[in-house]
């Protein structure tokens, strides 16, 4: 499993969080910092345990902190929590969160009582759930005029990934509900993508894109929503190594690469 999860977490370093940042708007500087940090952080997963690979993911926890500073900016600047500005925000802060836990998993050390495959798990969620379905969800929100069901989405998507990062602490229950929240945002994600960003799209391989983010997300977060209520219930749900080969990698290449590319081929203006 570990090649598999390293290979959709660099996936998410090198090409889904630069292209998403293209996207927002963020300055050349911070996107040039993303990457010194994000190539490093790179190296350091093919690398054992240790001094090195933890100096390495040290100096990518570090790049993760300039799109934060960039969000902090962004809200003193903007002054606003309109639905997809809240998705925007949680997009660029919630790489952060992949950034402390690479460091304590390339020590190979325990996080707050998570042990370091659970770990790099997290690194790996928080660039698609926590940084690409919250951009999708604000390029959404955008796109269909702030409609009702895009600014519920665009709330929800963010609301559940939060959720289910509180659910590690507060447990199965918690998580549980983090699950539903954030299959429904991106269930109406993908279906206002399916119904009205696709009809837009002015040629056959964005609109093909488009079709396979949305109908990715159809599955994978029925997956997610499974395992969710597996832990919590006891009855029977897939394993995190089948989670990780089949959600985790159709979320990667159906749902983050496919629909960031369209978005790229769109060209909207920068969120």
């Amino acid at each position: 499993m570990v090649p598999l999860v390293n290979v959709v977490i660099i996936a998410g370093m090198l090409v889904v969080v630069p292209a998403g940042l293209q996207l927002i708007g963020a300055p050349r500087a911070v996107r040039a910092v993303w990457l010194a940090g994000a190539v490093p952080g790179a190296v350091s997963l093919w690398l054992p345990r240790g001094t090195v690979a933890v100096t390495l993911a040290v100096l990518y926890a570090l790049a993760t902190a300039a799109p934060a500073l960039h969000a902090a900016a962004r809200l003193a600047r903007r002054r606003s929590l309109a639905p997809r500005e809240v998705a925007v925000l949680t997009a660029l802060v919630t790489p952060a969160v992949a950034g402390v836990s690479l460091v304590w998993e390339r020590a190979g050390l325990p996080l707050l009582g998570f042990k370091p495959a659970i770990l790099a798990l997290t690194v790996a969620h928080f660039h698609y759930a926590g940084f690409a379905a919250a951009l999708v969800a604000g390029l959404v929100c955008r796109a269909t005029g702030d409609g009702v069901a895009a600014r519920a989405a665009a709330l929800a998507v963010p609301g559940g990934t939060l959720l289910v990062l509180a659910g590690y602490f507060a447990g199965d229950w918690a998580e549980l509900a983090g699950a539903v929240v954030l299959t429904a945002g991106m269930w109406l994600v993908g279906l206002l993508t399916w119904t009205d960003v696709r009809r837009r799209a002015p040629d056959p391989l964005t609109r093909a894109l488009l079709t396979v983010s949305a109908a990715v997300l159809a599955a994978t977060m029925t997956l997610a929503l499974s395992w969710a209520l597996g832990e919590a219930t006891g009855l029977p749900h897939p394993s995190v190594e089948w989670m990780a080969a089949t959600h985790g990698v159709c979320n990667a290449a159906g749902f983050a690469l496919c629909g960031l590319a369209a978005w790229r081929r769109l060209r909207p203006r920068p969120l």
